[in-house]
């Protein structure tokens, strides 16, 4: 092919620039839509999954009984941890965890309700910070960031809880609310009662 301008193109140059272009198509998208209860982020390199400390853990360090069941929930791993209350069954999940120190809450709370379908509602917080966002989302709506099961805390406004946006597994990613990937919270609903203790480490 002729060039009329008689610029000549280095093969480098060219591969160089078809790498750029490769890279800006691969750039990941932000993490928040407009139903989640995460703050806007990157998930890219800088929230990458922990996967290092995804180990299995005996209960007896962190309970004295194991009466109606157990959830250990480890920030820093990223994982989740239950026992049943017979000791017979024991299930490890990977999860989200609060995006930044402040919104994390550490210690012994418990499971007070559990609920199928749960509507989402920002908490007064997270409508200062997005008051873009709706006062509700009911249950069973594709874009409620709480996934179609949820294990209502004694702390007010915490949740063990699915998502939909699976890239949030294996980050830090919540404004305070531990996340499973859809199928793992059907079976810890399936497992866990009203009354099993929770413990966030």
């Amino acid at each position: 092919m002729s060039n009329p301008d008689n610029v000549k193109i280095s093969r480098r140059a060219l591969i160089g620039t078809t790498a750029a272009f490769a890279a800006t198509l691969a750039a990941p998208a932000l993490a928040q839509t407009a139903g989640t209860t995460e703050m806007e982020s990157d998930l890219s390199s800088n929230m990458r999954r922990n996967i290092s400390s995804f180990r299995s853990l005996d209960w007896q360090p962190y309970f004295s009984s194991l009466d109606k069941g157990a959830i250990l929930v480890d920030i820093t791993s990223r994982a989740l941890h239950y026992w049943s209350a017979d000791g017979q069954t024991y299930k490890l999940y990977p999860t989200s965890v609060p995006l930044t120190p402040d919104l994390t809450r550490k210690g012994r709370t418990s499971v007070i309700q559990k609920v199928v379908n749960p509507p989402w509602r920002p908490t007064p917080d997270m409508r200062v910070r997005n008051p873009e966002w709706p006062e509700m989302v009911p249950g069973g709506d594709p874009t409620n960031p709480l996934g179609p099961r949820a294990l209502y805390l004694s702390w007010q406004y915490y949740r063990i809880h699915g998502t939909h946006d699976t890239r949030k597994i294996g980050r830090r990613s919540s404004n305070g609310c531990i996340g499973l990937y859809n199928e793992h919270i059907l079976e810890l609903f399936g497992l866990a009662e009203v009354g099993t203790q929770v413990l966030l480490i």
